[in-house]
């Protein structure tokens, strides 16, 4: 996390673990391994379908209502405006200004809760999108053929560079310039290339609609609203290598960032200077989000080692074809690291509200009021961390295996995934490291 959010990241290290680390690791592995081996025994064919869901009619009624669509426009253009605001003319302080807290935790933390919950909520309140609609054009120019979800790729690279390997990503003034270009690189895209560039192109709305494959909520072929197997809707996510691209580097990434919290990591570079400083953790971020994408396509390359059943397999290959299984991992790795730091940095995004420009204003009244470290304990905080990887990774492989069950032909199915649930084990004996480990 960038400088001035540092401090307030993680669990502080293995001695606060309500077990032994070895411990954790082992039954964390042995409870992935186990689930897989039980739904090999009973679970043969695909049953996640997306038509079982039931339809929410009256809820469809008042989502779809013109009235509340303008409410949550009106209220992303104003957060917009508030952040940008702040970012500009607050204080020059990170910590008196409010603006990297609201980018850092409010937004990108907080997008994860309201897109499990909410479903698809971010596409309709998306100020970036409401901008780029008030320029209406008759026709729109086609998006360039193989494009996928690169572009978004590409911003959420600039972004996790800017957050984990840049030393001033903290400064009010460098969030200011980067929501402002990211700003007005998408809403002139989406002038061009009309709303279907926000799809693929704008990595924090791409980002939010993979979060909310996980939802309760989604829409059936009717165009309703719809309350179904959250695993079902996961099972629909397309398969494109640029998907493949953004839930690898979402994986590697927050691997990094637990890697640049052990002491060993700190005492190696804590005597860097500052070009010294961006190169290092730059090279450390892209060897870490490589690592992982070689293990998972490795894994997943090596399943098709197993003959696949003809025509099952999109334009992205076998990788494509299980990437939504990384989903639920990405958001158990994201828990695990940003729990404590929402829990407690979150409060102080409230607090600097009281005075978003540096004017000496109480607007809210908690002027004076400090961040309560105390209402969460290192004993939870752990036991949240650990518990939200592993229940990350038994997801993942339901979703695997399910998907394994579709292309694979019944004899097959269980030597077909032993790469992949290598792949998961590995993935949940290092999440679980990186969280913990001092």
């Amino acid at each position: 996390m960038v400088e001035l959010l540092l401090p307030l990241h993680g669990i502080g290290g293995r001695g606060d673990l309500p077990v032994p680390l070895w411990l954790a690791i082992y039954s964390a592995g042995a409870a992935v391994a186990v689930s897989f081996f039980a739904l090999a025994a009973f679970w043969s064919r695909p049953r996640f379908d997306v038509a079982a869901g039931r339809s929410l009619i009256v809820i469809t009624r008042i989502v779809d209502n013109r009235t509340l669509r303008r409410v949550l426009k009106a209220a992303g253009l104003a957060a917009l405006v508030m952040l940008l605001g702040a970012a500009w003319f607050g204080s020059s302080s990170p910590a008196l200004n409010p603006a990297p807290t609201w980018l850092y935790v409010w937004i990108w933390v907080g997008i994860i809760p309201l897109s499990l919950l909410c479903g698809p909520i971010w596409r309709l309140a998306n100020p970036l999108r409401t901008i780029a609609g008030l320029a209406r054009r008759s026709s729109y120019r086609t998006l360039p053929e193989g494009i996928a979800y690169w572009p978004a790729v590409a911003g959420l690279a600039g972004f996790l560079w800017l957050e984990l390997a840049y030393p001033d990503g903290s400064e009010p003034v460098v969030v200011a310039i980067f929501v402002t270009g990211y700003a007005l690189v998408n809403v002139a895209a989406g002038i061009v290339y009309g709303p279907a560039w926000f799809r693929i192109g704008d990595s924090f709305e791409v980002y939010a609609e993979v979060l909310a494959r996980l939802s309760p909520f989604g829409r059936g072929a009717d165009g309703r609203l719809e309350l179904r197997n959250p695993l079902a809707g996961l099972a629909t996510m397309p398969r494109q290598p640029g998907i493949v691209g953004l839930l690898c580097l979402l994986l590697g990434s927050t691997a990094f960032d637990g890697i640049s919290r052990w002491s060993a990591w700190t005492r190696l570079t804590g005597d860097l200077g500052r070009t010294q400083h961006i190169v290092v953790h730059t090279l450390g971020l892209m060897v870490a989000v490589a690592i992982v994408a070689a293990l998972f396509v490795l894994a997943a390359r090596t399943t098709g080692s197993v003959r696949v059943r003809s025509d099952a397999v999109g334009a992205a290959g076998l990788p494509g074809a299980f990437v939504h299984s990384l989903v639920p991992i990405a958001i158990g790795y994201a828990v695990a690291h940003y729990f404590s730091f929402a829990m407690f940095q979150g409060q102080e995004g409230v607090l600097l509200a009281t005075d978003p420009f540096g004017r000496g204003w109480d607007l809210l009244g908690t002027s004076g009021t400090r961040i309560d470290y105390a209402f969460l304990g290192t004993g939870l905080i752990a036991g949240v961390q650990i518990g939200a990887i592993v229940l990350g990774h038994v997801l993942g492989v339901v979703s695997a295996h399910d998907r394994a069950a579709e292309l694979f032909r019944r004899r097959q199915l269980r030597r077909a995934q032993y790469p992949m649930l290598a792949a998961m084990v590995a993935f949940t004996a290092g999440g679980i490291a990186l969280v913990t480990a001092s």
